[in-house]
């Protein structure tokens, strides 16, 4: 058995169905609070003039008259604890009293003020069944409120239990509030969600106060992008807010800098640990980022950016002309650009290779603040290849200080070849497929010059 500890207060608030509020955004959403009460017998205990019982009761029930008047809520109870001895050890004491409904806040306080403790703390298999008291409807925001003074009694593990629901995306990381708590207590439940202190009915009242402000209110957030220069100039890209908890996707915001020249007020849920995702090229991410009921939060984050472009000389027959972008000395692909356009790309260095013939290759190309890097790119020729043999095997190779790099292959089932390809000095080398000589390879030196047209015959 678990040694009891210090008693106290735990506040427990979490969220099922997190799905549902990328999409709620747009729609209104409805909140369901279930309040899950400790009744066992260690309730009795004092906190200053009365029991702990006495005390929660009284607090909840003032805490449901002031959410009685709230539009689009329902709230719920259920009870552990409550109908067994403590002798009898009931690990499995907990009931759903009175279930989601429009309107039963005096049902809700009768039964909360009708409640006896008797038994033990069963917090791990409470919160488990608490998970499928909720029904299954879109644009909802679930959310528990668990009070207790103690810790599990029942062998189980809340902390196993919160962290497979959260990655399962069923609740949220908990609120956690204790009374008359000790370091010991408040390290048992540092798994389970965030901690508070209350050592008084006061203490309990503001907590009960904090956690239902949060269940019901989105509070406003404001996303600094910030230049070189650290100031918030930058703008225009996406922002994703996923639960740093279970990674479900929460919000995205496209940054705007309003008519006043500062970054926009976006709404965020406080209930939640943010990890944010900046969509630039490469990404930008801040995790841990908590925001404040009823504050107005700035969050910053670096992400200085310029602009990169290939432009081709003169004339070109390039149709869809692409570039690839890299991290200098990375292996991964950033981006795929069309040359035709601009894109925008952290300060930087970053490695190039545009898909032409052959493919051009640059390396640490810097990208500057507020400036635009373009890559200048020859214009290319014509390669008009005539082939009068049946079957062929047919390689274009680019010489290049009397070394050959390979460009590409020519399809053996067409006779006729038009490539637009780069001012250069190549070789065609080609064998005919009937041919069982290497002795019979030939080839063909030629020399491709800008915006003009090379006529090679294979025979």
């Amino acid at each position: 058995m678990i040694k009891k500890l210090i008693k106290g207060l735990f506040l427990f608030l979490a969220m099922v169905g997190l799905q549902t509020i990328v999409g709620a955004q747009s729609h209104p959403i409805k909140t369901r609070i279930l309040f899950l009460l400790d009744a066992s017998g260690s309730m009795y205990a004092k906190l200053e003039n009365d029991s702990r019982i006495n005390v929660a009761k009284r607090l909840l029930s003032r805490t449901i008259d002031s959410l009685s008047s709230q539009s689009n809520l329902e709230i719920a109870l259920r009870v552990y604890g409550h109908t067994s001895p403590p002798n009898q050890r009931n690990c499995k004491d907990t009931r759903l009293e009175v279930p989601f409904r429009a309107k039963n806040f005096e049902e809700v306080k009768k039964k909360i003020n009708g409640i006896t403790p008797k038994g033990t703390t069963l917090i791990a298999h409470s919160l488990l069944q608490a998970s499928y008291d909720f029904p299954a409807e879109p644009y909802t925001r679930n959310v528990i409120i668990l009070i207790t003074d103690g810790i599990e009694e029942c062998q189980g593990d809340p902390c196993a239990v919160s962290e497979a629901l959260q990655s399962k995306g069923v609740i949220l990381k908990p609120f956690i509030i204790g009374v008359g708590s000790t370091e010991d207590f408040r390290k048992a439940f540092e798994c389970v969600g965030r901690y508070y202190d209350a050592n008084t009915e006061k203490g309990f009242e503001d907590a009960l106060k904090i956690v239902v402000s949060q269940a019901l209110n989105n509070t406003t957030a404001q996303v600094n992008l910030l230049d070189i220069m650290s100031k918030p100039t930058e703008t225009n890209v996406n922002m994703s807010f996923y639960d740093m908890n279970s990674g479900q996707l929460l919000y995205n915001y496209m940054h705007t800098i309003n008519e006043r020249g500062v970054p926009d007020t976006i709404q965020l849920d406080p209930v939640f640990r943010y990890r944010m995702v900046v969509h630039t090229i490469p990404p930008v991410v801040k995790e841990n980022i908590d925001v404040s009921p009823g504050k107005h939060t700035i969050i910053g984050v670096s992400a200085p950016q310029g602009e990169m472009q290939v432009k081709v000389e003169g004339l070109t027959n390039y149709n869809n002309l692409q570039f690839i972008v890299r991290k200098h000395n990375s292996s991964q692909t950033l981006h795929v650009q069309d040359a035709a356009h601009k894109e925008k790309y952290l300060v930087g260095k970053y490695d190039i290779e545009v898909l032409c013939l052959p493919r051009m290759i640059s390396r640490e190309v810097t990208v500057d603040q507020s400036h635009t890097t373009t890559l200048q790119l020859p214009q290319p020729g014509k390669l008009i290849v005539n082939c009068q043999l049946q079957d062929y095997y047919a390689d274009v190779y680019q010489m290049v200080r009397n070394e050959l790099t390979w460009v590409c292959k020519l399809p053996v089932e067409k006779r006729n070849h038009l490539l637009i390809i780069q001012p250069g000095d190549y070789k065609i080398i080609y064998r005919a497929k009937g041919s069982s000589r290497s002795s019979n390879t030939f080839e063909r030196s030629f020399k491709v010059n800008s915006g003009q047209s090379t006529n090679i015959l294979l025979n």
